[in-house]
C-alpha cells in the first residue's frame, strides 16, 4: 500500500473517531445546561437552579477524570460551567447563564470568515490538531479549499445557533433559550461531521505529497542524476554539437574530447 494513502486512511479514521467522540462527550457536556433549564423551568427559582447546575458540572467533572480523560478539558469545562453560574448569580436573570455561550458563538461566527480568508479555515486547523500534522496541510492549495469549504458548514451551523439564541436572549425566555442551548454541542458536532465529508467530496482523488521531498527515502548519490547539476546551471553554455560528417579541416580537434586530436588530413588536389 502506498505510505502516503496509508497515513492519509490513518488521517481520516483520527478525524471519524474524535468526532464520534465528541458526539459522545457531548452527552456529558450539556448536563449543567440541561439540569439548569430544567429545573429553572419547573422551579423558577433561579437559586435551585444554579445548585442543580454545579452538581451537574461537577458530576461531569468526576466522570471524566474516572474515564482517565484529559484534566485539563474537565476542568476547562466546570470552569466554563462556574463562569455561568456566576454571571447568573450576579445580574439575578436566568438568561445570563447562557451568555459565554452566545458570546462564543458570536467570536465563532466573526472569526471564521476571517481566518478562511487568512488561509487558515477552522477545520483545517482541527483536523491537524487531532492528526498530529499540525499545519502541514496548508503547503497544498487543493487542501486548503476544500478545508475552506468543509469551514463553510460550520460556519452555517454557528449562525444558525445565532440566529435562533439571540431573539430569545434578548425577550427574556430563559427556558426556551436553555432548550435551544443543549443542542448547541450537537450541532457543532454534527457540523464537524458533515464539514469533513464536504472536505473529502472536495479532494476527490487528489493525493498531496507537497510535504514530502521528491527523492524522500533515496540515497543522496541515487536522488540527483549525474548532469542535474549541467541542466540546473543556467549560466553554463550548451555542449557543443558533435560533428556527423567529414571533417576537411587540418589539425581539427574533437569538440567533446579536446585531448584527443586528429591527425591531419591530407588533401586530394584535383
Amino acid at each position: 500500500m502506498d505510505p502516503a494513502a496509508h497515513d492519509e486512511a490513518g488521517g481520516v479514521d483520527a478525524v471519524r473517531a474524535a468526532v464520534r467522540s465528541r458526539l459522545r462527550g457531548a452527552v456529558i457536556d450539556i448536563a449543567p445546561v440541561f439540569g439548569f433549564t430544567l429545573t429553572f423551568a419547573l422551579t423558577h427559582r433561579l437559586g435551585i437552579a444554579l445548585t442543580l447546575a454545579f452538581m451537574a458540572g461537577a458530576g461531569a467533572f468526576v466522570h471524566r477524570l474516572v474515564r482517565k480523560e484529559p484534566v485539563g478539558r474537565a476542568l476547562g469545562i466546570l470552569g466554563f460551567v462556574c463562569v455561568q453560574g456566576a454571571l447568573a448569580a450576579r445580574t439575578g436573570q436566568a438568561t445570563s447563564f447562557f451568555l459565554p455561550h452566545l458570546v462564543l458563538h458570536c467570536a465563532m461566527a466573526v472569526a471564521a470568515p476571517v481566518l478562511v480568508l487568512l488561509g487558515w479555515p477552522p477545520l483545517g486547523v482541527m483536523v491537524g490538531l487531532l492528526t498530529g500534522e499540525r499545519t502541514a496541510w496548508r503547503r497544498c492549495a487543493v487542501r486548503r479549499r476544500a478545508f475552506a469549504r468543509g469551514s463553510l458548514v460550520l460556519f452555517t451551523g454557528n449562525v444558525l445557533m445565532l440566529t435562533i439564541q439571540l431573539p430569545l436572549f434578548l425577550s427574556g425566555q430563559a427556558v426556551a433559550l436553555g432548550s435551544v442551548d443543549v443542542f448547541g454541542p450537537l450541532v457543532f458536532g454534527l457540523g464537524a461531521l458533515l464539514g469533513w465529508r464536504v472536505y473529502l467530496r472536495a479532494l476527490g482523488g487528489h493525493r498531496c505529497d507537497a510535504g514530502l521531498p521528491a527523492d524522500a527515502g533515496l540515497p543522496a548519490d541515487a536522488a540527483r542524476p549525474a548532469d542535474a547539476g549541467l541542466r540546473a546551471d543556467p549560466a553554463r553554455p550548451a555542449d557543443p554539437v558533435r560533428p556527423t560528417g567529414p571533417v576537411h579541416a587540418t589539425g581539427s580537434t574533437d569538440p567533446i574530447n579536446p585531448a584527443h586530436t586528429q591527425p591531419p588530413m591530407e588533401r586530394t588536389v584535383r
